[in-house]
């Protein structure tokens, strides 16, 4: 950065960052290391977690965290009396911090305690106050903290993140799409499977379908179970890998019946051979895709974005999705891969066995893929789209950044 270029102090907050594992959390180490490497001072203020400290560093980024972000145990104490102690860690980690900026993540939702008192405090210190919306809900907590809030500006992460949000009578000029963006270093396509074939030796061989979605309903990981089985019977080395997970924001508390429930579709399928189900560091999930011919996303909710998208893209996978929320924004239907209609298992399975079948579709639908990632969903490029808001609403130009490049960012 060049030292006639403002350097600025960028407070975050959301409810979650790993160990806790999302796809907001996932954006979010994506795109504060970023920031640091673009020359900026970044905080997070976040829920506390087992085996982490109170404050602590990622790669540049001062963590705090704090009993009062988190959703899990804020779910069964309740929200009543909190008042006072959001006011008091608030206020200590905006005079500790000094921002410039404060990013609220998904503080649109869940509490109207912590949403207002933020609201308060930026009001009273004269700090533009961001939102990012990374998802929508139909109930008055949403209508409510979308449109009473004071946000100086809102992001959407996707299109029809922002059209919901217009629907509920946010002005629109104050809403931004911005699509999220990887690190294409990360995930390539180059990447040997070696290490995964490892860690899972029953993948070596076989023809792996990735699921990269924690296990739930929500995520259609029953509809890929149901495709499997029929995919099985013209491919019998099918491997499906599901992601389970333990450290989730699981506000009610539903995951466990999923799991259950898809469990005994396992069984009662007579699937046990044909699936993996793991928890999956950040740090393997290059791998897994390295290791997959095809991935898939049949959400059966209005998927806001889904950030594995693009790590998938990246890694020159085709994949299939849904036609929900904002995954037909990055998936073009027989461009980059297929679009299904929501809960259609068989669809779902002919798509993937058309692909089995069809090496040069695989790399046609791969390579296509990488080239847009590489073109418009970079991490440089996505940060770069939310500078130029920051510095808007800051009254300055944004500085020129084409000096921060791919490799720097990756540096870290």
């Amino acid at each position: 950065m060049d030292s006639t270029e403002k350097k600025l102090s960028i407070a975050h907050l959301h409810w979650g960052f790993p160990p806790i594992i999302g796809g907001v959390e996932t954006h979010l180490t994506i795109l504060l290391p970023t920031l640091v490497n673009l020359g900026h001072n970044v905080s997070l203020l976040t829920c506390n977690a087992e085996g982490c400290k109170g404050t602590d560093q990622y790669k540049g980024v001062e963590i705090t965290r704090e009993p009062i972000m988190d959703l899990n145990w804020l779910a069964t104490r309740g929200l009543q009396g909190i008042e006072k102690q959001v006011r008091k860690v608030f206020e200590n980690f905006i005079d500790k911090h000094k921002p410039d900026i404060l990013h609220a993540h998904n503080m649109h939702f869940f509490s109207k305690t912590h949403a207002r008192i933020l609201d308060e405090i930026a009001s009273k210190h004269g700090i533009p106050l961001f939102l990012t919306a990374h998802n929508v809900w139909d109930d008055g907590v949403f209508f409510e903290l979308s449109t009473k809030i004071n946000w100086t500006h809102i992001i959407s992460v996707s299109h029809f993140i922002k059209k919901e949000l217009l629907g509920i009578g946010c002005n629109h000029r104050r809403v931004t799409t911005v699509h999220h963006g990887i690190n294409p270093e990360q995930f390539r396509p180059d990447i040997n499977p070696s290490r995964i074939y490892k860690k899972y030796p029953q993948l070596k061989n076989r023809r792996v379908i990735f699921h990269p979605a924690r296990m739930g309903l929500a995520k259609g990981c029953d509809v890929s179970i149901k495709a499997l089985r029929l995919i099985k019977e013209q491919f019998p080395d099918v491997i499906l890998v599901l992601a389970g997970t333990k450290n989730i924001i699981d506000w009610e508390l539903t995951q466990q019946k999923d799991i259950a429930y898809m469990v005994d579709l396992v069984e009662r399928f007579n699937l046990r051979d044909n699936i993996l189900i793991d928890t999956y560091p950040l740090e393997d999930m290059p791998y897994m895709y390295a290791a997959s011919e095809v991935c898939i996303y049949p959400s059966t909710a209005f998927e806001p974005f889904g950030l594995t998208m693009l790590e998938a893209l990246a890694s020159g996978k085709p994949m299939v999705v849904t036609n929900a929320g904002g995954m037909p924004e990055i998936i073009r239907d027989g461009i980059n891969g297929f679009v299904v209609p929501m809960k259609g298992f068989e669809e779902l399975a002919s798509r993937v066995m058309s692909l089995f079948s069809d090496p040069e579709l695989r790399d046609r639908f791969g390579t296509t893929g990488r080239d847009m990632v590489e073109s418009s969903f970079t991490n440089v490029t996505m940060t770069n789209a939310i500078l130029n808001l920051y510095y808007r609403h800051l009254g300055t130009a944004q500085p020129p950044q084409e000096n921060a490049t791919l490799e720097k960012v990756s540096a870290s």
